[in-house]
């Protein structure tokens, strides 16, 4: 194996570590107002975050089972959709990991400032 194939692997496995946890902390604060998978996908791509199905879903059904989302089958232009929001635990949850978020934004851009980055 070259190196530059190892180092586009290496990127490519850090770069999707780095996505995980903020993909997490998108859905969490899209779902603040209800919505369907679809509707969700195009709210996270308006805002510059794709995400596709085979991620997007097992991500959902993981914060439901964590408690931190509630969902509902709807029928809606004649199409049975599942709806999700925030539970009252995602709420709390959400406002905890926004705070982590500024302090660990905070230092990682001091961080990359003293750096030269």
């Amino acid at each position: 194996m070259s190196n530059g194939t190892n180092n586009s692997e290496v990127f490519e496995n850090l770069r999707l570590e780095l996505r995980r946890g903020c993909l997490s902390l998108a859905v969490l604060t899209q779902l603040r107002t209800e919505r369907y998978g679809y509707t969700l996908r195009k709210a996270l791509a308006d805002d510059g975050l794709e995400i596709d199905e085979g991620t997007l879903y097992p991500l959902l059904r993981r914060l439901e089972r964590q408690g931190l989302l509630v969902s509902q089958w709807r029928e809606e232009d004649k199409r049975n959709k599942r709806f999700y929001r925030l539970s009252a635990e995602g709420e709390r949850m959400l406002s905890q990991l926004m705070v982590e978020w500024q302090r660990i934004n905070t230092s990682l851009n001091k961080i990359l400032q003293y750096e030269g980055v």
